[in-house]
C-alpha cells in the first residue's frame, strides 16, 4: 500500500486570541543601525531545552488522518495543533497526511514505521490490526460511546425487519452494529451485507434498506436533503464502543517517550481550544482541504463529536482517558460477532502512560501556563 498523497501544512494564520490560547510568543529582532526590525515569527517552546532538543533530534514525524481532512475528533485537533503553533512549542515537526479511510491499512503504515501516528475509529480497530499482524498501540481514546450507528428507512419499525434485506457499508460491518443486531436475534445470514461507500443517498433510493453511518455525519447529510429515516444506537442494545482513538508504534514509542507525550499535549491542547473555537479550528482543516470543504458540515461533525467526547467522560476522569474493563468488553463483540477469534491480552495493546504523563489531574500540563 502507497502513502497518502502529502498537502501541504496549513499556513499559521494566528490571531491574538490564538496566540494567546497556545502561549506562544512572536519574536521581533530589531535590527541595528537604523535598519528597520525583522519578525522572525518564531514560536516560544514551552518545554526545556534538553527535552526540546530530543524532539527535534527524531525529525519529520507523520501523522495519518483516518479520513482526509475531516473534522472528527482526534482528527481537527491534530490540524488545529499545527495551526495554533502547538506542535512547534513542544518541538515537533509533524507532517499531516490525509487518510483514505482505509484504517487498518494506516495501520499497516505505522507498524512499519512509515508514519508515526494515525487515527483508528474505535479500540476495536486496535485489536483487528494486531491481529493481522501490524503491530500498533492504543495511546488515547476520546470517545466511549459507539459513534456507529445503522440508519434505515421510517418502515423498518424492529431491526428484525432487516431480515431477506440489503445492508449497505463503507468497507466493513462496524462491530458494534453486528453486536447490535445479533443482541436484538436478527438472523445474520438473512442479511445481504454490501460495501457501498460513502454517499447516503442510497438509503432513500432503496438501493440498500440499511446503512451504517457516523453519527456525527450521514445523519446530518440525509436531514439537509430532506430525507426521513431511523437511527438505531448500539448503546440502547447494551452495546458498549468508543471513537477517536490515537494509535502509534509500541517500539517507537519506547524509544520516542518524550515525543509521544508531546504529541498528546499538544492535541490535548488543540481539543480544549477547539471546544471552544470550533468554526476557527475547522477553518484551519479547510484551508487544508482547499476547493470542495463543507465547513457548515464539518462544523456539525466536530460540534456532535466533542459533545459525545464530553459526554462520556467522567468529570473525574482525562479526555482520552483509557478503560481496559471497556475495550475487553469491547473487544468481546468481535468475538461475538466472528470478527475474532480469541480475545487477547489488552494491557500490551494501550498505553496510557504518554497521556498521564502530560496532565495533572484532568488537566493537560502546559508548561508556560
Amino acid at each position: 500500500m502507497t502513502n497518502p498523497p502529502h498537502r501541504p501544512s496549513p499556513r499559521r494564520r494566528r490571531s491574538l486570541a490564538a496566540a494567546t490560547a497556545a502561549s506562544v510568543l512572536l519574536l521581533t529582532a530589531a535590527c541595528s543601525g537604523g535598519e528597520a526590525a525583522e519578525e522572525e515569527n518564531q514560536v516560544a517552546t514551552v518545554i526545556d531545552e534538553e527535552r526540546c532538543q530530543t524532539n527535534r533530534d527524531v525529525g519529520t514525524i507523520t501523522y495519518i488522518t483516518g479520513y482526509q481532512y475531516q473534522a472528527s475528533v482526534s482528527i481537527l485537533e491534530a490540524i488545529a495543533a499545527d495551526a495554533l503553533g502547538y506542535f512547534e512549542a513542544v518541538c515537533l515537526d509533524v507532517e499531516i497526511q490525509p487518510g483514505s479511510g482505509d484504517t487498518i491499512g494506516n495501520s499497516q503504515l505505522v507498524s512499519a514505521g512509515t508514519a508515526h501516528f494515525t487515527s483508528l475509529g474505535n479500540e476495536a480497530e486496535v485489536l483487528q490490526a494486531n491481529d493481522a499482524g501490524h503491530e500498533v498501540i492504543g495511546v488515547s481514546t476520546y470517545g466511549h460511546v459507539p459513534i456507529a450507528s445503522l440508519l434505515t428507512g421510517t418502515g423498518i419499525e424492529e431491526l428484525k425487519d432487516l431480515e431477506g434485506t440489503t445492508l449497505g457499508h463503507k468497507g466493513m460491518l462496524p462491530a458494534p452494529l453486528e453486536a447490535m443486531l445479533v443482541a436484538d436475534g436478527v438472523d445474520m445470514d438473512s442479511i445481504d451485507i454490501v460495501e457501498v461507500g460513502y454517499d447516503p443517498s442510497v438509503l432513500p433510493r432503496d438501493q440498500v434498506q440499511a446503512l451504517t453511518a457516523f453519527r456525527s455525519n450521514e445523519p446530518f447529510l440525509l436531514t439537509d436533503m430532506g430525507e426521513e429515516y431511523n437511527e438505531w444506537l448500539p448503546e440502547n442494545y447494551g452495546v458498549v464502543g468508543s471513537f477517536g482513538v490515537m494509535a502509534t508504534n509500541p517500539v517507537w514509542a519506547e524509544e520516542n517517550p518524550t515525543v509521544v507525550e508531546d504529541y498528546l499535549r499538544a492535541i490535548a491542547k488543540a481539543f480544549e481550544y477547539c471546544q471552544g473555537n470550533g468554526e476557527e479550528c475547522v477553518g484551519y482543516a479547510a484551508e487544508l482541504a482547499e476547493a470542495g470543504y463543507d465547513t457548515e458540515h464539518n462544523l456539525r461533525i466536530w460540534n456532535s463529536e466533542q459533545e459525545l467526547v464530553t459526554a462520556s467522560t467522567p468529570d473525574d476522569s482525562t479526555p482520552g482517558y483509557i478503560d481496559l474493563s471497556m475495550t475487553e468488553a469491547e473487544g468481546q463483540t468481535l468475538i461475538d460477532n466472528g470478527q475474532l477469534d480469541e480475545l487477547p491480552d489488552v494491557e500490551p495493546l494501550f498505553d496510557p502512560r504518554y497521556l498521564e504523563a502530560v496532565h495533572v489531574a484532568t488537566e493537560v500540563s502546559w508548561p508556560s501556563e
